[in-house]
């Protein structure tokens, strides 16, 4: 990839890389460890971008707000809950327990001053 996002997208890969298996991370968290506040959509568009030569890139391990699996209804949702299930992630009405299997440790609501933290 080449132009203005290439750094952004290498960026998200290299956060996306260090998430281990059998933990999440939402899009939102992903740019916020890449210092874009409010860029959960362009991670999307990063992750959408992957190819072949970034194969190495676990993007199963990012999924939505809350914890819902983006690409629901699609092939690569199904794909993505599949590899989750086979690291051990455990659903709970159909989204990923993040209190179990979140990267981040975080329950702020809007306006709160709570800050995340990692486990």
């Amino acid at each position: 990839m080449t132009g203005p996002d290439a750094g952004f997208f290498e960026r998200v890969y290299a956060v996306v890389r260090r998430i281990p298996r059998g933990r999440v991370a939402t899009y939102g968290q992903v740019a916020a460890l890449v210092g874009v506040t409010r860029g959960a959509r362009a991670v999307g568009w990063a992750l959408g971008g992957i190819g072949r030569r970034e194969a190495s890139v676990p993007w199963h391990r990012v999924v939505g707000a809350r914890g819902r699996i983006s690409l629901d209804g699609r092939a690569s949702g199904l794909v993505q809950r599949k590899r989750l299930r086979s690291e051990g992630v455990r659903f709970v009405a159909g989204r990923v327990d993040l209190t179990r299997h979140g990267l981040l440790q975080s329950t702020p609501t809007r306006g709160s001053r709570n800050v995340s933290r990692a486990r």
